[in-house]
């Protein structure tokens, strides 16, 4: 019977070190959550347009002009997964593609064909 109390004893103090443990200082937790986003599959695409006014959409969404991405002060962002990423201005056929970011700033040097044709 003896030994018997004196296993609950050791499980019951088992149990209560473990709830005891004390958690993460908030700086160490911060600390982790950055380089998990770190580590993230975001990206960072640098537009080099021709014609800087022609309308940038990512996936569906019209985001703004390619000189609003051309780098400074900042490139396209877009998020994990793959993005549908589209160029186009009236009289020209759209620049299309299909991006995966791995993390890294792209680039990508863009020219629209006009739908009238090569010029003369």
């Amino acid at each position: 019977m003896g030994l018997r109390k004196a296993s609950g004893v050791l499980l019951a103090l088992g149990v209560m070190a473990c709830a005891a443990r004390p958690e993460e200082p908030g700086a160490l937790a911060q600390a982790r959550k950055l380089m998990r986003d770190a580590e993230s599959q975001k990206g960072n695409v640098i537009l080099k347009c021709e014609l800087p006014e022609a309308e940038v959409v990512l996936d569906g969404v019209t985001q703004g002009i390619c000189s609003d991405f051309q780098g400074a002060p900042r490139g396209l962002q877009v998020g994990q997964g793959l993005h549908h990423i589209e160029v186009r201005m009236d009289g020209y056929w759209p620049y299309t593609t299909y991006l995966e970011p791995q993390g890294a700033r792209t680039t990508l040097s863009i020219r629209l064909q006009s739908k009238a044709g090569p010029a003369p």
